[in-house]
């Protein structure tokens, strides 16, 4: 069963992290604890991510989803590449298992992350402290209700979903995939239509499985 929003929310950028910071402040201190922020590509939740990370200081760490993306050499060996971005091209089973691990553990663990640079995982590239208390998670996927994804919202302690209208989102990750280069402006189009946008479609209906959202008032 879905699990019904506590509080439905229109905020600025810096009205959101003011009030997902007095959220993680308030959750319980005697365990470590996982937010969980989610929502369609081109949202702001990596950004807003990081700056609640910053603003919580040394007991906090991020935990990125994108590092359970499949290693593009098994996208090939697949023949899934154009679909990347999509559910299936993810280790969500992984995923779910390092996050219940790392909520259990009392010894450093280190994990994965995606470098768009290179559009592939980076092995290794964060360690998470024994000491730290709050995991911060963000993803596309975290309240997916599907297999191996249901596995990911019992182990949420807030879960948190961010949206930011359809147009927008269109408009920033055509700007996005065009950073570094590494592919062309039809490439970029057909990718954003084909995946990105029919993405941000599935994981809005995600959103009820959100203990708060969030519609982010930005002017770009």
């Amino acid at each position: 069963m879905p699990h019904p929003p506590q509080q439905v929310l229109s905020l600025s950028p810096a009205a959101a992290l003011a009030t997902l910071v007095a959220a993680a402040r308030a959750l319980p201190t005697d365990r470590r604890v996982v937010i969980g922020i989610t929502g369609g590509p081109g949202t702001g939740k990596s950004t807003l991510t990081a700056e609640l990370v910053a603003a919580l200081g040394s007991e906090a760490a991020y935990v990125p989803m994108d590092g359970f993306h499949m290693l593009h050499a098994k996208l090939e060996a697949l023949g899934t590449v154009k679909d990347k971005g999509a559910p299936h091209t993810f280790e969500g089973a992984a995923f779910a298992t390092f996050l219940s691990t790392l909520k259990s553990s009392t010894t450093p663990v280190s994990g994965p992350g995606y470098s768009r640079v290179i559009e592939d995982v980076v092995q290794d590239a964060f360690i998470i402290a024994a000491e730290t208390r709050i995991l911060v998670t963000e993803g596309n996927y975290l309240l997916l209700p599907d297999h191996p994804w249901d596995a990911v919202r019992p182990l949420l302690d807030l879960a948190v979903f961010i949206d930011v209208p359809r147009d927008k989102v269109r408009a920033r990750l055509l700007k996005r995939h065009a950073e570094h280069g590494l592919f062309s402006e039809e490439r970029n189009r057909e990718h954003v239509e084909r995946v990105d946008l029919t993405n941000y479609d599935l994981i809005g209906r995600s959103r009820p499985y959100a203990d708060l959202s969030i519609d982010l008032v930005t002017d770009a």
